[in-house]
C-alpha cells in the first residue's frame, strides 16, 4: 500500500513540475517515479507468483484426483456410418 501511495504522490508532483520548466526537478521526478513503480512492479509480480504457487500446490497435494479422473476414460474404435448406407441396410 505503500509503494502504491508512493506512485501515486511522485506522479501528481511530476504532473505539476510538468507544467513548470523546471528540467531538473521533471528528471527527478521522473527517476522517482520509475524507481517506485519498478518496486510496486515487484510486489505484485511477487504476490502473483505466490498465488500461483499456492494454487499449484493445492493441485499437487491431491495427485490421485487426476488419476481418478481418468480412470473412466474408454478407448474405443468406431465406424462412422452416413445417412445413405443406414437406409440401404
Amino acid at each position: 500500500a505503500d509503494e502504491k501511495q508512493k506512485v501515486e504522490q511522485v506522479s501528481t508532483a511530476l504532473k505539476e513540475s510538468l507544467k513548470g520548466e523546471n528540467k531538473e526537478q521533471i528528471e527527478k521526478l521522473s527517476e522517482e517515479l520509475m524507481t517506485a513503480s519498478g518496486k510496486l512492479t515487484e510486489m505484485l509480480q511477487a504476490q502473483a507468483q505466490q498465488a500461483s504457487g499456492d494454487a499449484a500446490g493445492d493441485q499437487q497435494a491431491k495427485p490421485g484426483k487426476a488419476q481418478e479422473d481418468e480412470s473412466d476414460v474408454v478407448d474405443a474404435e468406431f465406424e462412422e456410418v452416413k445417412d445413405d448406407e443406414k437406409k440401404e441396410g
